[in-house]
């Protein structure tokens, strides 16, 4: 499976989004890749991690973000359950789990009630290794600025944001990453 033809459906890819998700996508993948390249001992699979990574924001156009040229209906939260459904509709259920589970350092349910959040009403937290790699390396690159890595206290500041639970996983994925 190549990830390119699947973006390709949804994405003119000289547009801004589609060089929004482009661009990002692969700086999310080559970090994702030299982290996983870092832990041999972890059995992780490598080709899933390309395929996924590249498509784990495949959701994006659907939403609500014009500074990255999506002008879809819905809050930019919605991003990785919406990408899910696509993936789900490809034939591509495991990758569809990285796009509902990558989105902050995953969201439970009890912060999707507690938050009012516009999501379903279930856990999307990563469980396997490869979901919870491809979530902590996407945190190192926004869709805004590009191509500048972003410094792990920027990132753990970030996740401090949005609670204690949110800023613990993270600190757990730097210990188990990096």
């Amino acid at each position: 499976m190549n990830p390119l033809d699947i973006i390709r459906k949804y994405y003119t890819l000289d547009s801004l989004a589609g060089q929004s998700l482009l661009i990002h996508s692969q700086l999310v993948t080559d970090k994702a890749m030299s982290l996983a390249i870092k832990h041999p001992e972890m059995d992780l699979d490598i080709p899933f991690i390309k395929e996924a990574a590249m498509l784990h924001d495949i959701g994006i156009f659907l939403t609500n973000a014009p500074d990255i040229g999506c002008f879809g209906e819905y809050n930019y939260i919605c991003h990785g359950y919406l990408g899910a459904d696509l993936l789900r509709a490809e034939g591509l259920p495991r990758h569809a789990l990285v796009c509902e589970r990558h989105t902050g350092a995953g969201i439970s349910l009890e912060m999707i009630e507690e938050k009012h959040l516009p999501l379903p009403p279930r856990d999307m937290l990563p469980i396997t290794l490869e979901e919870k790699l491809i979530a902590f390396a996407d945190k190192f690159y926004s869709k805004t600025n590009l191509t500048r890595e972003k410094k792990l206290s920027k990132i753990r500041m970030e996740m401090a944001f949005y609670g204690t639970e949110t800023a613990n996983r993270f600190n757990e994925w730097c210990k188990l990453f990096l």
